[in-house]
């Protein structure tokens, strides 16, 4: 049984998806991967030269994690965390902790450093 609040998992899921737009859903995807204390949202491209009209099917699509939302289940309370160059994530200290993961997710939209979709 996960600690996180089921609902949050789809919430992510569903902003991931509102991110691509239908022209590029065949080249990159932003997905959500769940474990029990944090959600990760994470982009996957085809790698270079295999994009086009049909792409060979074994081919792999690279992974590169975005940012993470952590749970605090005795705080009811979501922190968001950025990732590094070496692929560490660190808590972003501009944004506070939240107890609604919708108002994480505005969070990362508002955020023009370009720190998270630069």
């Amino acid at each position: 049984m996960t600690a996180l609040p089921e609902a949050n998992a789809g919430a992510v899921r569903a902003w991931c998806s509102s991110r691509v737009p239908d022209h590029a859903r065949d080249q990159v995807h932003l997905d959500c991967e769940v474990t029990d204390r944090h959600l990760t949202i994470v982009e996957r491209r085809l790698p270079y030269g295999a994009d086009g009209p049909n792409p060979p099917a074994d081919v792999g699509w690279t992974r590169w994690p975005i940012a993470r939302l952590r749970y605090t289940r005795a705080r009811s309370e979501w922190t968001l965390c950025l990732r590094d160059r070496n692929l560490r994530f660190h808590r972003h200290n501009p944004t506070l902790p939240i107890a609604t993961i919708t108002d994480l997710l505005a969070a990362i939209d508002r955020d023009r450093s370009g720190i998270f979709f630069g």
